[in-house]
């Protein structure tokens, strides 16, 4: 029998939008042996990226244009964002108040910082010198860091710096964060297995990673819930503050923004995508970049939904 759990096995575990909305895990059960025995081998493979070394870069995607620039921008901003998911997870290690809630955020705090190394690996891979990768990644996704990334970074850290938050801390990160942020990832993973298989690869193996942490971060706030039922009101608060900040975020400005990058370089590479289907039905070539746009929202929204619900948060 494989000592390797379905949900984090790397040829077996749900998509992540699937994953997020349907997995059942507690931190008991994700502790730090689960960790050590089902990321190394079972997600990663053995490779710290979570790719296969047998997949090569394509030569198109170490041409400079459009698609080359679209998948640059994703994960310079994307490795910005687990950077900063890493250091406030440090928080949560030191305010858990039980050994199964340090010894799971001490393994997603590692997650994390594998997935900012991982997408930082992939743009050497694309051709950035190593030298360059601080600046470049500043060129690429400096700008959306500061309006998006920021505000989150500082609304997190009053509830958990300041505020020594645990529970709120969790909440933050499960619902304003990951859960929002998810869906995008799977739209990543997605869209780009025709054109940049080795991106599409760091991508599944990050969101089987984020299901992990969204489905054991939902166990811990309804456990809180269910025997706090005097924080409910406070802890809804706090969300409905989370969500108005996330509503004046120029996120989907910035999604669409790549999206329109993403669709000069599918043009030009049509033949690559053939009759490959971003979702049953839809052929990814017969898309728009608004379509993509408003499917991740979509999906957003819907994770965000089946968060609280599961959390008991909902009225």
């Amino acid at each position: 029998m494989s000592r390797i759990p379905a949900e984090a096995d790397r040829h077996h575990a749900p998509s992540l939008l699937e994953g997020a909305l349907h997995t059942d895990l507690t931190p008991e059960g994700c502790d730090l042996g689960y960790w050590f025995r089902a990321v190394p081998e079972g997600t990663l493979g053995g490779d710290p990226m979570g790719r296969s070394p047998d997949v090569p870069v394509p030569d198109h995607m170490r041409a400079d244009g459009p698609l080359r620039q679209a998948v640059m921008q994703e994960l310079a901003f994307r490795s910005m964002a687990e950077e900063k998911a890493a250091r406030a997870l440090s928080f949560l290690v030191a305010y858990a108040p039980d050994l199964a809630g340090m010894d799971f955020y001490a393994s997603q705090l590692m997650d994390e910082a594998r997935h900012a190394y991982a997408f930082r690996g992939h743009l050497l891979e694309l051709g950035t010198p190593e030298a360059d990768l601080t600046s470049t990644m500043e060129k690429l996704a400096g700008a959306d860091r500061d309006a998006i990334l920021a505000p989150l970074e500082d609304f997190g850290l009053s509830v958990l710096e300041r505020d020594r938050d645990y529970i709120g801390g969790v909440v933050t990160l499960t619902v304003l964060v990951e859960g929002v942020l998810a869906p995008t990832a799977e739209l990543s993973e997605r869209k780009w297995r025709p054109f940049d298989p080795p991106a599409a690869e760091i991508e599944r193996a990050a969101g089987i990673d984020e299901i992990r942490h969204l489905s054991v971060g939902t166990t811990i706030v309804r456990r809180h819930v269910r025997d706090h039922p005097e924080e409910l009101n406070r802890i809804r608060e706090l969300v409905a503050r989370g969500v108005e900040l996330w509503s004046r975020l120029p996120v989907q400005e910035l999604t669409l923004r790549r999206e329109q990058l993403y669709q000069q370089g599918m043009e030009q590479h049509r033949d690559l995508a053939g009759d490959y289907e971003l979702w049953p039905g839809r052929r990814l070539v017969d898309t728009t970049a608004e379509e993509r746009m408003l499917a991740a929202a979509e999906w957003a929204s819907a994770t965000q939904e089946a968060r609280l619900a599961d959390m008991g948060l909902t009225s």
